[in-house]
């Protein structure tokens, strides 16, 4: 066993943890006060929930494999190892490790890859949305959307030459590249979130400029805790501290410096003003659109994708006023456009595999197929779970809660207790 590797995939868990109360702070104070506790919940109750159930059986589902004799379902696709519920090998094999690190180090790091996911989703709905009925959303979805959708992506084995000879379909028959999470993660909780916006509908007066953050520096702060987790989001997916994790981090500092420099530059063009929120929105966006391509890009390039995303994530972010959706806190502006561009990106100018330097579209078909299935797939389970909760305990709360704010119809609870005699 590697004692330095598995240092950094266990510090590169912390970090990605992180994130999860990260995402709290960046949601929350782009809220109203009187909803900002609801908005936090939703995370922190995603990092319950999904923590569970991926003990429970996430983790056997998403990296099940179907040489194991204890496999049921189609491998590749869906299925489940019963070996692998209550993770019992993973504790057998960490006291007498076979790998350069135990693989309980391993279903720690992914399981906060799962909690984020479940998390991202939910500033698609603020301001109006049930908590009962999200954590049964965000149950059914991790178990039928997430965990199946990591098994096509992140469930892999390589040969000597590190060429991929078996795992989820997306890598393994069509060769799509995802180092970190663009379908995965993003493209697949950005679909999500446009499915329950449809579902929930529009909140009351909406329109531009319906609500402005009630707390910028705390969207600041959650801006700064996401970018500080998301070098062990992409590093740490290299499982080992080496030449390619050195990659990851330097591009996943150099795209998102980039894409806040072209939101900021689209704001100014078209407002005038050059905002913290939006500076804020162009960092994260910069760091979807890398995180599928951290390892196969240069730096340069990771630049030239961090502008190309902070432009186009910008400008995306009218498109639920021109389409009539109300995505609250951009989850399709950001997540689900970057995570396409970013996933794209890789079949123009990967590094070996792309466009530019081969001369191929295959790459690019493949990054292309990965990336809508992904999409598909999640908006189409998305608007079922979001649909039948909605028409059985109901999605959203009522109308007079959502306008006078739901923190305490909800929780029992205030954000901001005002007044000497409330201190």
């Amino acid at each position: 066993m590697d004692q330095g590797n598995t240092a950094f995939v266990l510090i590169s868990a912390a970090l990605v943890l992180l994130m999860t109360p990260g995402l709290a702070f960046f949601y929350g104070g782009m809220v109203k006060a009187k909803s900002v506790v609801s908005m936090m919940m939703l995370s922190f109750g995603s990092l319950g929930l999904i923590g569970v159930l991926w003990v429970l059986y996430g983790y056997a589902i998403a990296f099940a494999n179907g040489g194991s004799k204890t496999f049921y379902g189609i491998d590749g696709v869906f299925g489940i190892d019963t070996s692998f519920i209550g993770l019992g090998a993973q504790v057998e094999d960490a006291l007498a490790p076979t790998g350069n690190f135990p693989t309980l180090a391993f279903v720690a790091f992914q399981a906060t890859f799962a909690i984020i996911t479940v998390a991202l989703i939910s500033g698609a709905i603020a301001d109006r949305a049930k908590f009962g009925a999200w954590m049964v959303f965000a149950g059914i979805w991790a178990t039928l959307v997430y965990f199946p959708v990591a098994n096509w992506v992140f469930n892999f084995t390589l040969d000597k030459d590190l060429k991929v000879v078996d795992g989820g379909w997306i890598v393994n028959t069509i060769g799509a590249i995802d180092f970190a999470g663009g379908t995965a993660v993003h493209i697949n909780a950005g679909a999500a979130g446009l499915a329950l916006a449809i579902v929930l509908g529009k909140r009351f007066g909406f329109s531009k400029g319906i609500m402005q953050p009630h707390n910028v520096p705390l969207t600041l702060l959650g801006t700064a805790l996401l970018w500080f987790g998301w070098f062990g989001f992409n590093a740490g997916s290299e499982v080992a501290a080496d030449g390619v994790a050195s990659l990851a981090f330097i591009n996943t500092m150099a795209a998102p410096a980039a894409a806040m420099m072209g939101w900021i530059l689209i704001e100014k063009l078209k407002h005038g003003k050059a905002t913290s929120i939006g500076a804020a929105s162009g960092a994260v966006a910069g760091l979807v659109a890398i995180t599928p391509a951290c390892a196969s890009l240069t730096p340069l390039w990771a630049m030239v994708l961090g502008v190309l995303a902070g432009i186009l994530c910008a400008l995306a972010v009218d498109l639920k006023f021109k389409f009539g959706f109300d995505d609250s806190l951009d989850v399709v502006g950001i997540h689900l456009v970057g995570g396409i561009v970013g996933t794209l990106f890789i079949g123009f100018v990967g590094t070996g595999v792309g466009l530019l330097q081969t001369g191929s579209w295959h790459q690019l078909a493949a990054q292309a197929i990965g990336a809508f299935s992904v999409l598909f797939y999640s908006f189409t389970l998305s608007l079922i779970i979001g649909f039948a909760i909605e028409k059985t305990i109901g999605f959203r709360v009522k109308a007079e809660d959502e306008i006078a704010g739901i923190d305490t119809v909800v929780h029992g609870e205030e954000a901001y207790a005002f007044g000497a005699d409330r201190g």
